[in-house]
């Protein structure tokens, strides 16, 4: 993302009024964001087209509606850069944006937490950094991938101690532009979720040549309050670890 387009999307006290809405209850519609602003349903267009061209929104359908998500990413590269290494370390922990999705799908009502990042590499460079271990450790909090890599076959994260953190089973695999996982941590403050969701979609961007969009999508949590809030802070750092892993090489400290 610009860090210029995101800097030029804040500005407007009318955009940052719709994050605020989306951060209180995310996954609205058009209509519901229309009903706290005064102004025309174009002007409440326009302001949501220029917070999606920045990345600080991003859209999904729900057969006719489409819904608007706060998408913590880019934000959250914002403090990186221009905060963090001016701030305390235990200052970290403030910035964390609470997303409270209540997203509307086709046949039922489910939350959702939706994150998406744009990443200067292929969709196959983005699927060998998401699936090689020796990579994964790079960005995923010092935590290796490993699976067979067949639909049904289990997975697992695993720290540098050869401690697993995470086990689940792949629900879904389709290179490079799709992965689902179940999900669940293995901590004491996780012990009584039951397993979870996470979707990977991997597809190249529209207008931009050389560009991916990563969307991570953590959804059936309702039996796994624990690892909703652990991923809810997780995934916008482990995307941008990706990003910059794949743009320069580099990893992001303690991540």
């Amino acid at each position: 993302m610009d860090d210029n387009e995101v800097f030029k999307a804040l500005a407007d006290p009318s955009r940052r009024l719709l994050l605020d809405l989306l951060n209180r209850s995310d996954g609205r519609t058009l209509n519901e964001l229309c009903a706290h602003l005064q102004m025309t349903r174009f002007g409440v267009m326009k302001h949501l087209n220029v917070l999606e061209e920045a990345g600080l929104i991003t859209t999904r359908k729900a057969g006719r509606e489409k819904l608007h998500y706060l998408n913590a990413v880019p934000i959250r590269q914002i403090y990186e850069r221009w905060v963090s290494q001016y701030a305390e370390p235990w200052a970290i922990g403030l910035t964390s944006l609470k997303q409270e999705l209540e997203s509307a799908d086709v046949m039922e009502n489910k939350p959702k937490n939706v994150n998406r990042i744009a990443i200067k590499a292929a969709p196959e460079q983005v699927w060998a950094a998401l699936t090689d271990p020796a990579k994964t450790s790079k960005f995923w909090f010092n935590c290796s991938i490993l699976s067979s890599w067949e639909k049904n076959s289990p997975f697992e994260l695993t720290d540098q101690q050869g401690v697993k953190k995470v086990e689940g089973t792949l629900l879904e695999i389709d290179p490079p532009g799709r992965l689902v996982m179940s999900w669940k941590f293995l901590m004491p403050d996780t012990a009584g979720d039951q397993l979870s969701r996470v979707t990977w979609e991997i597809t190249p961007h529209a207008e931009m040549q050389g560009v991916t969009l990563v969307t991570v999508v953590h959804d059936d949590f309702e039996q796994a309050p624990a690892a909703e809030k652990v991923l809810l802070n997780g995934i916008p750092i482990v995307l941008s670890g990706m990003k910059t892993f794949l743009e320069t090489g580099s990893s992001l400290s303690g991540v």
